[in-house]
């Protein structure tokens, strides 16, 4: 495979999906939301938007499987090539009017992340990574910031279940707050990792999120410089359940921490 054709002719559909969610920003009326579980919130548009990710995509490498959020297509991780999606990270802030959301797309080959691509639609900026080929925010390579841990700006976000390690988040949260320069929570995840990645945020951490979330800025991360791994340090953060981003010694200073509250 070409992953360079290929990314060249993804970022055309991302960037159409993102410009159909740019559209319909600020006209989704509360009847036309859906409830998928408390504070996970469903459109049409994230509906409409995948179907446009997976038509485009599929023209790219018919063969693809996919693992989607909304599943508007069946799912399928068994192929050698996978796209990973999220067609709207950051539902909520969408729905609310907040100007942060992205698109997500991640293709992983024989087991590997590949290619990420996240669409801040809003900026419209494009982050992109093939493995191995550094980073980019459109044509500008990034990297993550050296700012040490006392300097550094972390976002983070809770689980959505609030009763969930809820002592565990508040005690790391803690931590953050008061021996890093601060803390914030935007409530997208994939944007979250392309500003670590871009040198904006120093580092970021969150648990309970999904492949689709991380996929495509984990990866984007790593070849910005980053150190991506889950909260005890290894390398399960595809899987969504931990991550922790940043540069090598502020997620050193992270990783130690929050292992302390998080047990394997």
């Amino acid at each position: 495979m070409n992953y360079q054709n290929i990314l060249s002719a993804a970022s055309v559909i991302v960037k159409d999906a993102g410009h159909f969610i740019k559209e319909h920003f600020g006209k989704v009326r509360i009847d036309e939301v859906i409830i998928k579980e408390p504070n996970s919130l469903v459109s049409y548009v994230d509906k409409q938007a995948e179907k446009i990710l997976v038509s485009g995509l599929t023209s790219i490498i018919p063969d693809a499987g996919f693992i989607t959020e909304e599943e508007t297509i069946a799912q399928n991780q068994n192929q050698n090539a996978v796209w990973i999606i999220d067609p709207l990270d950051g539902t909520t802030n969408f729905l609310h009017g907040l100007p942060y959301f992205a698109v997500s797309v991640a293709l992983r080959v024989n087991g590997k992340m590949v290619i990420g691509m996240v669409y801040d639609v809003m900026a419209d900026d494009l982050y992109h990574a093939i493995l191995g080929n550094g980073a980019y925010r459109n044509d500008t390579v990034i990297g993550v910031s050296q700012k040490p841990f006392t300097d550094a700006l972390i976002a983070t976000g809770f689980p959505y279940a609030h009763n969930d390690n809820i002592d565990a988040n508040l005690e790391v949260f803690k931590y953050m707050l008061t021996h890093a320069r601060g803390i914030r929570r935007y409530g997208a995840a994939a944007l979250d990792l392309c500003y670590v990645a871009a040198g904006k945020l120093q580092g970021y951490y969150e648990g309970r999120l999904n492949p689709w979330d991380v996929a495509a800025g984990g990866l984007i991360v790593q070849e910005a410089g980053g150190v991506v791994t889950d909260y005890n340090g290894g390398n399960t953060f595809n899987s969504g359940v931990q991550i922790i981003a940043a540069s090598e010694s502020v997620h050193k200073m992270m990783q130690k921490n929050i292992s302390l509250h998080f047990k394997a």
